[in-house]
């Protein structure tokens, strides 16, 4: 299934794509797609649903965060063996973790806003997941029951507010808009074989990032077994899981960095595609 939300910033309504490429209403069915309706036994009751029967949306509206009320969004940090080498970066022994603020998530095709102060915003196309049941020290072997299923993230990034201002990335990483999530979520069964996904991230028009998650340092299932042994991972929290190469930051001889007018079009396999435009703050 491919789930999402529709609609008003702050007024957003869960739907669900049919065989068609339509948008159906759930509203009739479940309030949101959020943290109380991602778990197994709703997402069972929402496959078994005769999608012809729902109220068909028509036109294109806007699609919010593929979903509401999101408890936390965890990040990977160069976990590409690619995306390491051309930062000149050594490939870290364990995952690292940053945060991004949930005040930074927006829908996938929502303007990103440049910080006035900004010199290096950047662009980062990402395998996002979401939490479906909650994970606490849990195997690798199990790891990948605890997923409700799979988005795109655009990890935007400043990065001399990351690197060049002291302290940690996050105030890199958590600027208003920084975090378009979705268009859908969609569930595990349908993505079996996460470490084998083609991404690809354009602006103006110009391919910048063509990798796949087979270059994966730490693939996802050992990112939840991993994550889940420091603290909990609850239902509807986001993980996004890293870039491949070809970032601004790594783009020779003079690095590229986006500015107001400039667009992004993001896409992978079978998870669907996001466009952005860039705007000033």
């Amino acid at each position: 299934m491919k789930l999402l939300r529709y609609g008003p910033l702050g007024q957003e309504k869960p739907g669900i794509l049919d065989s068609a490429g339509a948008i159906r209403d759930l509203s009739g069915v479940i309030d949101d797609v959020n943290p109380s309706t991602v778990d197994d036994a709703t997402l069972a009751k929402l496959a078994a649903l005769d999608l012809s029967t729902l109220p068909a949306i028509s036109g294109s509206p806007r699609l919010g965060a593929c979903v509401g009320n999101i408890g936390k969004m965890v990040c990977i940090g160069l976990n590409y063996s690619d995306h390491a080498a051309e930062t000149g970066a050594t490939p870290p022994p364990e995952p690292i973790i940053f945060m991004k603020s949930n005040s930074a998530i927006v829908g996938p095709n929502d303007d990103v806003r440049i910080p006035r102060t900004s010199v290096k915003t950047d662009w980062e196309i990402e395998l996002g997941f979401v939490i479906g049941k909650t994970a606490k020290y849990v195997s690798e072997t199990n790891a990948l029951n605890h997923i409700a299923g799979y988005c795109i993230v655009n990890d935007v990034s400043e990065r001399a507010f990351q690197a060049e201002r002291s302290g940690q990335w996050t105030k890199g990483k958590s600027c208003d808009t920084f975090g378009p999530t979705g268009p859908w979520l969609v569930t595990r069964d349908e993505v079996p074989d996460p470490q084998n996904l083609k991404m690809t991230l354009d602006v103006n028009g110009k391919r910048y990032q063509d990798g796949s998650t087979k270059t994966m340092i730490f693939g996802v299932a050992h990112i939840v077994h991993y994550l889940s042994q420091f603290f909990t991972l609850h239902p509807g929290d986001v993980i996004s899981t890293g870039t491949p190469p070809g970032v601004g930051l790594g783009v020779k001889p003079n690095p590229v960095f986006l500015k107001a007018g400039d667009e992004m079009h993001l896409a992978i396999d079978g998870l669907g595609e996001q466009h952005q435009k860039c705007v000033a703050d």
